[in-house]
């Protein structure tokens, strides 16, 4: 018999390097744009589910991380939008290092008090979506997102293939939205571009002042029709932005993700990427998540932390690598950055070594390449931490600071509760990724740092971990 042709795979992603170590006397400040995207963490989800390893390039461990919730204090007052913690402990899998934590927490809203909304959902139904993971799927989650909006939200559908026309003129009747969800099905190829020109052009005329305007774009990615160059979509969506109108991007199925297209568009449109890998995933990000997922807080917001160079000898950032920025690019309100939505968490975590320790980087030949013994100035403070954020309708950003206390470093215990988890992940990620500073940590001493307690979601991290740890062995 004739072999069964196989779908051609044109899944693309586009990986960065792990970043390297910095020394703190060379560059003793980071600076890197928050991120809440999460669509790598159900994306490798989804490979593991299907018995195979993920691609490195598909793995971004700052998305793994910010999968899950902390337990980081509420803000107080909404004055400040969000919460700043920081923690610090050993490193499971290097002795000599310890790692540090920042954790932001955004005020949390409720539907009743959010500002009233005007989505416009757009729909991928080219010939692609036709399979089982992808537009029933997609269904789903509209319908799910349909029973969650009151009734002032004002919603229309986009929808695009070959063509592209407005399914529903903007309505507040959840049974017309539900309905016409109904009617989706999929033929035909991509015009991916002009439908995000319609999209915007729709949001724009039903502009709610003080609102939340957003489309909601549904696809697997392959844009293959009309304006379908990366750049040339990121520069539309860049210039759309100019209006208010933000971007949230949602990937579906398999065999066409175009992961790096999705993931920088939506961090351009001023909005968050996730993949949709299940009707759970669906409801966690539009049902349980929606106000965070809609519900701007705080926007370009941005973290730079200096090192003291008499506590800290070298550092990394473990993931971000696509969110760092240029020293100077702090202070400057023109960068774009990312943006928190109500609830929303953000973790970033730092290797760090102290100044007495024998460190990565091997000592320089030449005595005057070398550190100097420096002196203990702020001896009581390990590192500086800055955030910069614009309200929603701000222009001009505002300015979060504080000093980490040297003792927290010499202090350190080893990992336990929220704090273990957070780095079980984080080495999860850089397992995934094939991280050289990870040395021999295996996915079985990644199992230990995690409980057997926790909600749904860290169950089954645990159990993701077995597959990965299975797939390694066979």
């Amino acid at each position: 018999p004739r072999p069964v042709p196989q779908p051609r795979d044109r899944e693309r992603y586009d990986g960065k390097e792990v970043s390297s170590i910095k020394l703190v006397a060379n560059e003793p400040v980071s600076t890197f744009a928050v991120d809440v995207d999460t669509g790598s963490y159900s994306n490798v989800r989804r490979f593991l589910n299907e018995g195979r390893m993920p691609p490195q390039a598909a793995v971004r461990t700052e998305e793994m991380i910010n999968y899950f919730r902390y337990d980081y204090p509420r803000p107080t007052s909404r004055r400040t939008p969000f919460t700043v913690s920081t923690d610090i402990s050993t490193t499971p899998w290097n002795e000599a290092s310890r790692l540090l934590r920042i954790g932001l927490r955004g005020y949390d809203v409720d539907s009743k008090e959010r500002p009233r909304a005007n989505l416009v959902f757009l729909v991928d139904v080219s010939g692609s979506m036709s399979s089982r993971d992808k537009l029933p799927l997609v269904k789903s989650t509209l319908t799910s997102l349909a029973n969650e909006l009151r009734s002032d939200d004002r919603v229309s559908i986009v929808v695009y293939s070959g063509t592209v026309g407005l399914l529903l003129a903007p309505t507040s009747n959840k049974e017309h939205v539900k309905e016409a969800v109904d009617c989706l099905y999929a033929r035909g190829s991509t015009a991916g571009g002009d439908a995000l020109k319609l999209a915007y052009s729709t949001a724009r005329k039903n502009f709610l002042k003080g609102g939340i305007n957003r489309i909601i774009m549904a696809t697997d990615g392959d844009f293959n029709v009309g304006t379908s160059n990366t750049d040339q979509l990121k520069k539309i969506v860049a210039k759309e932005r100019e209006s208010g109108v933000n971007l949230t991007m949602l990937g579906y199925g398999r065999g066409n993700i175009r992961d790096e297209l999705m993931e920088g568009i939506a961090n351009v449109g001023n909005g968050n990427y996730a993949y949709i890998d299940s009707a759970m995933e669906a409801k966690k990000v539009l049902g349980d998540e929606l106000n965070s997922t809609l519900f701007t807080i705080a926007k370009d917001v941005k973290i730079q932390i200096e090192f003291n160079p008499a506590h800290v000898k070298e550092y990394r950032l473990i993931g971000y690598e696509n969110r760092l920025l240029a020293e100077e690019d702090f202070d400057n309100d023109k960068i774009d950055a990312g943006d928190i939505g109500a609830g929303h968490q953000v973790t970033a975590l730092y290797e760090i070594m102290p100044a007495n320790a024998e460190g990565w980087l091997p000592e320089r030949r030449y005595p005057a390449n070398r550190v100097v013994d420096w002196q203990p100035d702020f001896d009581g403070e390990m590192a500086n931490v800055k955030l910069r954020y614009k309200l929603p309708n701000g222009s001009k950003s505002r300015l979060i600071s504080r000093q980490i206390p040297a003792d927290q470093l010499t202090g350190a215990r080893a990992p336990k509760g929220d704090m273990a988890f957070a780095i079980a992940v984080a080495a999860f990620g850089q397992k995934l990724r094939g991280d050289k500073y990870l040395g021999d940590y295996e996915f079985q001493n990644i199992n230990m740092l995690t409980n057997d307690g926790g909600n749904y979601w860290r169950q089954e991290f645990r159990k993701l971990n077995d597959l990965a740890a299975s797939q390694t062995r066979s």
